[in-house]
């Protein structure tokens, strides 16, 4: 069992004791803990909005979370089985005061998370998340009384309102994509992607959608990550089928992958790079994705005549970085897309809408489009933690190791070989260290980082 409580909310797997897991007692007192928050601030209105994903324990945490938010005084908007992305704008379009999306994200059927947003609909701070904590920690918080419980509403428009909104967007090209009468099929994981990417592409004018895992039933058919491995069924149906493109998402819909007519991987890194290209065919401005993304947009940013900027990984970091230096697209490097125009948050929706766009204006297939942009590769590898490895001293002591190559120590320790890179990094969400690294090859990138390691292996058993 395990739970993990980090700035960004509480995660966990279902079952098992209180304090050691996600369990009801938990998810009452961070939610408390969140609720008490939003009411010292004093920030719009003292309403939340709420949404979930489909996994099997969606709907016992978010009545918990709606009856707690009530309990200390606020009203619920609950939108029901959604996405995180319309989860954001719906916190906007309400002057909510925050919301939570009950969601694990990528993470496996036994797990579960409350992600928490302040009044933009964006995550919490890092100084934020902290004062949640403490709250939960002390359990300082108190419950209203019976003439002040919040009261509760539900509104299941928010899906087909985040669409319009998407249609709206000057560089979504709705007229082109229809004119392609494309055939694309889907890999929605059994959870909201099943009512969310069809409702989009069908809105855009595709002509054929083809459902695999479709139904939201949270009992997902493979591991939810979209990542190569993940996704042998929608690569294999391609292979058998007609399809000009295969999209996958992850639970909550946003993160984004994409499989060429081929049944080849697009890469995830390279959802990212694809739909940058063709904002800045269109706008000339700066780009942001997070150190452990790959170079490509670099190369992309500069050729277009921007200026690339490297956050921390978290999405909270990107946006930050994202405003900090007026980027007019950015993400994440696991297919988050970013779009300011319509939102600070990774929206796989949105970058379905903008990658078709570039696709249909260009006329080439997947392949060939991806075949356009710099090729790199990327090793992306974890190891287990157990509570006696000290992490920081391992990425002390590797940095030590490393000193005279250029490092970014903004987030780990981030060692740079010429234009190839290793990042090494504690995750947010899970109990590992990251391992991620880049090359021109595969093989090097492998090499690189099966040498750091071997490195850590030292380290640990010298510890």
């Amino acid at each position: 069992m395990s739970l993990i409580k980090s700035i960004s909310g509480i995660r966990g797997t279902i079952g098992g004791k209180a304090g050691e897991s996600f369990t009801p007692l938990d998810i009452v007192k961070f939610t408390a803990a969140y609720g008490t928050w939003v009411k010292s601030r004093q920030v719009n209105e003292h309403k939340i909005v709420i949404g979930r994903d489909a996994r099997i324990s969606g709907d016992m945490a978010s009545k918990l979370v709606a009856a707690t938010l009530q309990g200390v005084g606020l009203d619920v908007v609950d939108i029901g089985l959604s996405t995180t992305p319309t989860v954001e704008l719906a916190v906007v379009a309400e002057k909510a005061s925050g919301g939570i999306i009950i969601t694990a994200s990528h993470n496996p059927v036994q797990w579960n998370a409350l992600k928490l947003l302040n009044e933009n609909g964006e995550f919490i701070s890092a100084k934020d998340g902290e004062e949640v904590l403490q709250i939960a920690e002390s359990e300082s918080f108190e419950f209203a009384e019976v003439k002040k419980l919040g009261k509760y509403y539900t509104d299941e428009t928010y899906l087909q309102k985040h669409i319009d909104a998407i249609l709206q967007l000057p560089l979504v090209n709705q007229a082109a994509i229809a004119a392609k009468q494309y055939y694309i099929i889907v890999d929605a994981v059994n959870s909201s992607g099943g009512v969310a990417v069809p409702m989009l592409l069908k809105a855009l004018g595709v002509k054929k959608v083809t459902l695999l895992n479709g139904e939201p039933t949270g009992n997902f058919a493979h591991n939810p990550e979209p990542l190569p491995e993940n996704l042998l069924q929608i690569s294999n149906e391609i292979q058998r089928g007609r399809y000009d493109l295969g999209i996958a998402v992850d639970p909550d819909v946003d993160r984004l992958a994409l499989v060429c007519e081929d049944g080849s991987m697009f890469g995830e890194e390279y959802t990212l790079v694809a739909v940058a290209d063709y904002v800045l065919k269109n706008k000339t401005g700066n780009t942001v994705s997070n150190l452990s993304s790959t170079r490509a947009l670099r190369d992309v940013t500069e050729k277009a005549g921007g200026t690339y900027f490297a956050s921390a990984v978290g999405e909270v970091n990107v946006v930050t970085a994202m405003k900090e230096n007026d980027a007019v697209i950015g993400g994440e490097g696991n297919g988050g897309i970013i779009y300011p125009e319509l939102h600070h948050g990774r929206d796989a929706l949105v970058g379905i809408a903008l990658f078709l766009s570039h696709l249909a204006t260009t006329g080439y297939s997947v392949s060939r489009l991806r075949a356009t942009y710099p090729n790199y590769h990327i090793s992306k590898n974890k190891i287990e933690l157990t509570p006696d490895i000290n992490v920081d001293n391992i990425l002390a002591s590797i940095k030590e190791k490393y000193s005279k190559n250029p490092i970014n120590a903004v987030d780990g320790v981030k060692i740079e070989f010429d234009k190839e890179w290793v990042h090494l990094r504690k995750s947010n969400t899970e109990p590992i260290i990251r391992i991620y690294s880049e090359s021109e090859t595969q093989a090097t990138a492998e090499y690189l980082a099966n040498k750091i390691i071997t490195d850590i292996k030292e380290i640990v058993s010298q510890q």
